[in-house]
C-alpha cells in the first residue's frame, strides 16, 4: 500500500515540499526562499525558472531527506499562489517576460480604462475588478513585450497561473483547476467556463487558456526517481487551506495569514454575491460533484509587514521577534500602522492607497510600532470578517486559523480581542499544503471521503476575547480613522 502524499507549495515568498503520512503527520518539509524582483515602483515580479528549480528543488530534497521510497508516494497535490501570471512559448517552454505577481500594481490603468464594464466584469466572475487578478497582467504581457502579441495569435504561445506551470513542467499537461481559474478575472463562474466576452475585453486569445479541471483528479504522472506518481490534487493557496480545515459545510470559515491575510467562508452550492466590498469565487470541488463557492476578503499585507520592518527598517533580525517587542509595551500608545504597500484590498479596494503611520508622539518607541504592524494584521481581518458577516446575514460559525503567523500568540489573542470570538488554532498548522494533500489523496483513494479528513481534525490552542466592547469600539474606531486618512489623494 502507498503510504505518502507529496505536497508542492509554491508561495509567493518561497517554495515548499511537504510529506505527509496517511494521520497527517508531515514526515518530512523543505522549503528555499523565491526572490522578488521590484523593477520599478509599485511593480513585483519573479523568475519563473526560479519558481520551478526552487519547487522541484526541494520536492527532490524532501525525498532524498526522509529516505522515503518514490513507489510509496501515492500522489502529488499542488497549492499555488493565485493570480500571479506567466506566459511561456507552448513550443520551446521559454516564458516570454518574468512572472507578474498578485502584488503588482502596474496593470491598475488598464483596469480604470475599463469602468464602465466594472459591473459585467463583477457579475461574470465574482470579482472586483483590481489590478490583482490575471487578466489585466495577460494582456499588459502581450502588450508590451515584442513580438508576445503576434505570437499569441498565431496559437505559439499559453498562460497560466503558477499551478500551470508547475503541472506543465512535470507532466506536459496543459491545464488549472477551478479555483485558480475563478481568480483569473476571465472564468464565468456562473456557467464554469471560458468567458468569450472577457476574453474579447482583455484582448486574451483563447487558444493560450489551459483546460479546467476540478481540484481533485488526476492531471497527469510526473516522472519522479525512475517512478510516475499522479499529480492528483490542485487547489489556489486560499482554497486549499479552506478543504484542509474541513470547511466543508455552508458558514464555515478559515482565515489564513501569510503574506497577505485571506478571509474565506464556504456558502455551499449557491453563489453569494457581496455588497460589501468581498469577492466570490469557486470552492475547492472533487470530480463529479455539484460546484461549491466562497466569499473571500483578500488583505494585501499581512506578514509582510513584519518582513517590512525587519528588512527595510531593521528594527529587528528574525520575524518572530516581533511577538516579543509587541509584549514590551501595554498599547500601541495611540500609534496606527496601515500597510497599504500595494494598495489596500477587502473591504475598501483602493489600487492607489499608500501605507501610513498615524498617532505618533514625542514618546514614540519602536516597540509601539512594532506593535502597530503586529495589531493592524488583525484589524484588517476584523474588517473582513465584518463585511462577511453582513453579505451572509448571520455570524460565522467558527474562526479558524492557519499559515506562519499562527505561532504568535499576541497576534492571535489580539484577533480573539478585536473580532469578540473565539480563535482555533488547529494541531497541523500547514493546512495550505495539507488541504493539496487532502485532494490528491482523495483522487486516488489515499483517504476514503470527507468524513474520514474531518474526523482527523484537531484544535491545538484557543484564543478567547479579553476585552470588553466598549475597549474594541474605541480601538476599532481609531483604525478605521488612520485607513481614512491613508486613502490616496491626487
Amino acid at each position: 500500500m502507498k503510504k505518502y502524499i507529496i505536497t508542492l507549495d509554491q508561495g509567493t515568498t518561497s517554495s515548499r515540499a511537504i510529506l505527509f503520512d496517511h494521520e497527517q503527520n508531515i514526515v518530512g518539509s523543505v522549503h528555499r526562499e523565491l526572490p522578488q524582483i521590484y523593477p520599478h515602483e509599485g511593480w513585483v515580479e519573479q523568475d519563473p525558472t526560479d519558481i520551478w528549480s526552487s519547487q522541484y528543488g526541494c520536492m527532490m530534497e524532501v525525498i532524498a531527506k526522509t529516505g522515503v521510497s518514490v513507489s510509496e508516494i501515492a500522489a502529488i497535490g499542488i497549492t499555488n499562489q493565485r493570480e500571479t501570471t506567466i506566459v511561456w512559448n507552448r513550443e520551446t517552454g521559454r516564458p516570454v517576460t518574468n512572472a507578474i505577481v498578485w502584488q503588482c500594481r502596474r496593470t491598475a490603468p488598464i483596469i480604470d480604462s475599463m469602468a464602465e464594464y466594472h459591473d459585467m466584469i463583477r457579475e461574470k466572475t465574482g470579482l472586483i475588478p483590481d489590478a490583482y487578478f490575471s487578466a489585466s497582467k495577460i494582456k499588459w504581457i502581450l502588450d508590451n513585450v515584442e513580438g508576445a502579441r503576434e505570437q499569441a495569435e498565431e496559437g505559439k504561445l499559453i498562460f497560466g497561473t503558477v499551478d500551470s506551470w508547475l503541472i506543465w513542467k512535470m507532466t506536459g499537461v496543459h491545464a488549472t483547476d477551478a479555483t485558480n481559474a475563478s481568480r483569473t478575472m476571465l472564468y464565468n463562474i456562473n456557467d464554469c467556463s471560458w468567458d468569450r466576452e472577457l476574453l474579447d475585453l482583455f484582448c486574451v486569445p483563447e487558444s493560450m487558456l489551459p483546460e479546467v479541471l476540478s481540484s481533485s483528479e488526476i492531471y497527469g504522472y510526473a516522472t519522479v526517481g525512475g517512478a510516475k506518481i499522479p499529480v492528483a490534487g490542485v487547489a489556489g493557496d486560499q482554497q486549499a487551506a479552506l478543504f484542509g480545515q474541513c470547511c466543508f459545510s455552508d458558514g464555515d470559515a478559515k482565515n489564513t495569514y501569510g503574506t497577505g491575510c485571506f478571509l474565506l467562508m464556504n456558502t455551499g452550492n449557491a453563489r453569494r454575491r457581496s455588497e460589501n466590498g468581498l469577492l466570490t469565487s469557486i470552492a475547492a470541488t472533487c470530480a463529479g460533484e455539484k460546484t461549491q463557492y466562497i466569499l473571500e476578503g483578500s488583505v494585501f499585507s499581512g506578514g509582510s509587514v513584519i518582513q517590512w520592518l525587519r528588512d527595510e527598517m531593521r528594527f529587528f533580525t528574525e520575524s518572530r521577534d516581533a511577538e516579543y517587542y509587541a509584549s514590551k509595551v501595554p498599547d500601541s500608545g495611540g500609534v496606527y500602522l496601515v500597510p497599504a504597500f500595494t494598495g489596500l484590498g477587502a473591504p475598501y479596494w483602493d489600487m492607489y492607497a499608500r501605507a501610513s503611520i498615524t498617532g505618533m508622539t514625542r514618546g514614540t518607541k519602536r516597540e509601539h510600532i512594532i506593535r502597530a504592524a503586529e495589531e493592524s494584521i488583525a484589524y484588517q481581518s476584523a474588517d473582513v470578517a465584518a463585511a462577511m458577516v453582513k453579505d451572509a446575514g448571520a455570524p460565522l460559525h467558527s474562526f479558524k486559523v492557519d499559515g506562519g503567523a499562527t505561532r504568535d500568540d499576541f497576534l492571535m489573542q489580539f484577533q480573539a480581542d478585536i473580532l469578540g470570538q473565539t480563535v482555533l488554532r488547529p494541531k497541523v498548522r500547514e493546512t495550505t499544503a495539507l488541504g493539496a494533500a487532502y485532494l490528491a489523496g482523495l483522487a486516488v483513494g489515499f483517504w476514503r471521503d470527507r468524513e474520514e479528513l474531518a474526523a482527523m481534525w484537531q484544535v491545538e490552542s484557543r484564543f478567547t476575547p479579553a476585552i470588553d466592547d466598549a475597549k474594541r469600539e474605541e480601538m476599532l474606531a481609531g483604525w478605521h480613522k488612520a485607513v481614512a486618512m491613508t486613502t490616496y489623494q491626487a
